[in-house]
């Protein structure tokens, strides 16, 4: 048994490897598609009130797919479910390069949507390094696959600049093929060195696996469960709400156009970079305090953007922002492996998956009409409560394990 262990343990750290790569491409993709989208759409729209209706598609078709997606990894299994979604990506590219070049809008958008199928599969790439390992090394298997899209947050906006202009007769057209190539290499990587595995925790088979699957109901009513949703919804929605207003703040408060995308970029150095050490941070210091640094990041980006709208202030909230996001969202998928058994996995994984992919298209579309009505420094206070929610959310799960573990040693006594 200890034999076989350790070799999931090493397959684990082989397959988060892989799909930090998938990861990277992903981001590639989808970096590309969130950069040109929206001025595609305004080009081919028959009325410009629909030119973000592309844009806003990726999102609500992830939306929708992300709980069936769930599901048909579990029937199907990992590798060939994450190979579907990122042929649909492929597919989807290729949709997008047609629609550009005949100038047609609603196959464009049927084209959009099935990139945000890609990015439904693509949400379970950390899930999926976290299920494949021992319970102390599943924070840094996450943290893994999140690093994939370090270098990928930087390269895909410059690959959407360098390939929108390779066929003059269609604009974005080249950008959009881009796109569709990052598909099939996340096709020919997932099926030629991604291996499904079995979850380490099922190998040991502990009492609790044994025991009957618990409704939906009772398993998102644990102080584990909750903490991971707090974190996860409430990380995403700030992250989103924050930094989908910045550049269009940091214009309205006299800054250039080139600096909203620097300030973006910086601050996704900040969601990507922290990865490559996030889950050290966990093993020794505790998932609890990681989680309240992050929260507490978020709360000097909010503090800060308050205070000042000079440029070195936005870059340093975005910043923040960023490595508070990664810090949330890492310890949050760690505590959502921790919150079901095997048996439980789909069902749970998707109900968390579709509440943050819901709450952070409330703050994606309600982000500008909200700077629009009361500017910059409302909209940052605006977050405070969300975060005062998630801390203390945090603190009850914390306490019920500081409990837990205090029962325990008094009945070793």
């Amino acid at each position: 048994m200890r034999a076989s262990l350790s070799a999931d343990s090493h397959g684990g750290s082989r397959n988060a490897a892989i799909l930090a790569l998938c990861q990277g491409l992903f981001t590639c993709a989808i970096s590309i598609d969130l950069t040109l989208t929206a001025l595609t759409g305004w080009q081919l729209a028959p009325d410009k009130a629909l030119a973000t209706l592309p844009f806003a598609l990726i999102t609500v078709a992830g939306a929708v797919v992300t709980w069936f997606a769930a599901f048909l990894i579990q029937r199907l299994g990992r590798r060939w479910s994450f190979v579907l979604g990122a042929a649909s990506c492929c597919v989807g590219g290729l949709i997008s390069v047609w629609s550009v070049w005949h100038g047609q809008f609603w196959t464009f958008c049927v084209g959009t949507a099935l990139v945000g199928v890609f990015q439904a599969f693509a949400q379970y790439y950390r899930l999926a390094a976290a299920d494949a390992v021992a319970e102390a090394a599943k924070s840094r298997a996450i943290s893994t696959v999140l690093a994939g899209g370090v270098i990928a947050a930087l390269v895909g906006p410059a690959l959407a600049a360098w390939s929108k202009d390779w066929f003059p007769a269609a604009l974005f057209a080249g950008a959009y093929l881009v796109v569709a190539l990052m598909g099939l290499l996340s096709v020919l990587v997932l099926v030629l060195f991604y291996r499904d595995q079995a979850d380490p925790v099922a190998v040991a088979q502990s009492p609790s696996d044994l025991a009957p699957a618990r409704p939906l109901s009772a398993i998102a009513r644990t102080p584990v469960f909750m903490a991971s949703v707090a974190n996860n919804v409430a990380g995403s929605m700030v992250m989103m709400f924050i930094m989908t207003a910045a550049p269009l703040a940091a214009v309205a408060c006299h800054h250039g156009i080139d600096d909203g995308a620097a300030i973006i970029q910086w601050h996704l150095m900040g969601m990507y970079a922290p990865s490559f050490f996030a889950g050290r941070l966990i093993q020794r210091f505790g998932l609890g305090p990681v989680l309240l640094a992050g929260l507490g990041m978020n709360l000097g980006c909010a503090v800060i953007a308050m205070l000042s709208t000079t440029l070195p202030a936005f870059y340093i909230a975005l910043l923040l922002l960023g490595v508070g996001w990664n810090f949330m969202f890492v310890g949050g998928t760690t505590l959502l492996a921790q919150s079901y058994t095997p048996s439980e996995r789909a069902k749970t994984q998707g109900l968390a998956e579709l509440m943050r992919y819901a709450a952070t298209a409330l703050a994606t579309l309600g982000a500008g009409p909200l700077l629009a009505r009361f500017g910059w420094e409302t909209l940052n206070a605006a977050i405070l409560p969300v975060l005062l929610v998630s801390a203390l959310v945090t603190l009850r799960w914390m306490w019920a394990q500081r409990t837990a573990r205090t029962a325990l040693v008094a009945g070793l006594r």
